[in-house]
């Protein structure tokens, strides 16, 4: 595997080898991340603020393999910081599938 996480993130993604694998538990941390962390500059309800809205309809086009990299390495000279030190790629990846489908 690639010692850059970057690529290494990609070429897991492209091959279809991820899956997100989080625990019932990790699920609830992360929601309440994407609720609080990520709402503090998306949007609480995810519409949008600093940052763009998480919402289905704004993704649309946006691949899961984009979104993922997007939370892992953030995007330079933004407000989007890399959350790679704090998330795996698990937890990327069910992050990313989440704000695809919408989250309640």
């Amino acid at each position: 595997m690639p010692k850059t996480p970057l690529l290494a993130v990609s070429l897991m993604l492209i091959s279809g080898l991820a899956l997100a694998d989080v625990s019932s538990s990790r699920q609830a941390e992360l929601t309440h991340l994407l609720k609080q962390d990520c709402g503090s500059c998306h949007g609480m309800t995810l519409k949008g603020g600093l940052g763009p809205a998480l919402l289905p309809a704004q993704l649309d086009g946006k691949s899961t393999d984009y979104l993922v990299i997007t939370i892992l390495e953030g995007h330079p000279n933004t407000a989007m910081p890399p959350w790679k030190n704090m998330l795996s790629e698990d937890d990327a990846l069910w992050l990313a599938n989440q704000i695809k489908q919408g989250i309640d």
